[in-house]
């Protein structure tokens, strides 16, 4: 199951660089291709808004 970015996304990037699989986009509210996403959860740990979680 991938992990979702939802709403409360800040944009601040901590995010991406955490991404061992390069899954996350930017944008005003950042993405993560599903496809790509390993389920590893590390970009939900390192979201200062809680805004990524499981689909």
């Amino acid at each position: 199951m991938a992990y979702v970015i939802n709403d409360d996304c800040i944009a601040c990037g901590s995010c991406i660089d955490e991404c061992p699989v390069e899954a996350i986009s930017e944008g005003d509210i950042y993405s993560i291709n599903a496809d790509a996403c390993t389920d590893c959860g590390t970009c939900a740990d390192t979201c200062p808004s809680e805004a990524i979680h499981p689909a």
